[in-house]
């Protein structure tokens, strides 16, 4: 952030020691059995997600949208606040997910795909096919105060779009998600994780608040937040690895930015 000379000093230490926003990733919640039916280790059991909830009151800390935990932060109040993003959206966000964080005081980002409003995950080869939420599971899921956030239209790899699919998928997007649910959407989900410096300017440029990323790397920032994926497998002593690495990691990028 710029500064000038008399003030720099002051600007770096707050942002040193300030903890960077944890932001988990989920896709899918579904009961499941045999590896097969998880290829891409995208899904988590109810029995996994709830654990994991209970986990992170058990630490003091509610997960939340990432809307609203970015709204927190900028008021100094995001203390405590973890964002949980849910990618693809999913019908079973709305049968398995939703109930509980209901349950547990919490709430979500869902990132859609208003593109493939009631089909399936067709870009995803390996797998069983899961069904994707209608437009009216869509204003049901935002109706009971969850987020909706625009994953494109179609679940393309932006990088390699051209110049005009890329404004259709982030702006096109965007606003069939205006009419679905009356309200413009603040946050954007890069399909696959991936983006680069063009893909990042243009979802700014396309009026979003907000992008969620993977591992974005040096383009970390409002635009491209990293995230922690979270799988089934993650039980307390995964996810204390995982929130440790995730906090050093970003302290160290602050550092060095």
């Amino acid at each position: 952030m710029p500064a000038d000379t008399d003030t720099a000093p002051a600007a770096v230490v707050p942002a040193r020691r300030t903890a960077p926003p944890w932001v988990l990733m989920y896709h899918s919640v579904a009961e499941f059995t045999d590896p097969a039916e998880d290829p891409y280790g995208i899904t988590v059991t109810p029995r996994a997600l709830e654990a994991q909830l209970l986990w992170l009151r058990s630490r003091g800390l509610r997960g939340v949208s990432v809307g609203e935990l970015l709204r927190a932060r900028a008021a100094g109040r995001g203390a405590g606040l973890v964002a949980l993003t849910f990618d693809d959206g999913y019908t079973d966000f709305l049968t398995h997910a939703l109930p509980l964080l209901r349950r547990h005081d919490c709430s979500a980002t869902l990132f859609v795909l208003p593109g493939r409003l009631g089909v399936d995950n067709v870009w995803d080869p390996l797998g069983p096919r899961k069904s994707l939420l209608t437009a009216e599971g869509i204003r049901e899921v935002a109706a009971a105060g969850q987020e909706i956030g625009s994953h494109g239209l179609l679940h393309q790899d932006l990088t390699a779009a051209t110049d005009d699919v890329l404004r259709q998928e982030l702006n096109g997007s965007r606003d069939l998600l205006r009419e679905l649910t009356g309200t413009l959407p603040d946050g954007f989900c890069y399909p696959y994780g991936h983006l680069d410096a063009r893909v990042v300017a243009a979802t700014r440029a396309a009026g979003y608040g907000y992008a969620c990323a993977i591992d974005p790397g040096r383009l970390a920032g409002p635009h491209a937040l990293p995230r922690t994926h979270v799988s089934q497998a993650d039980g307390g002593f995964r996810l204390r690895a995982k929130r440790l690495r995730h906090r050093v990691r970003e302290l160290r990028r602050a550092v060095h930015r």
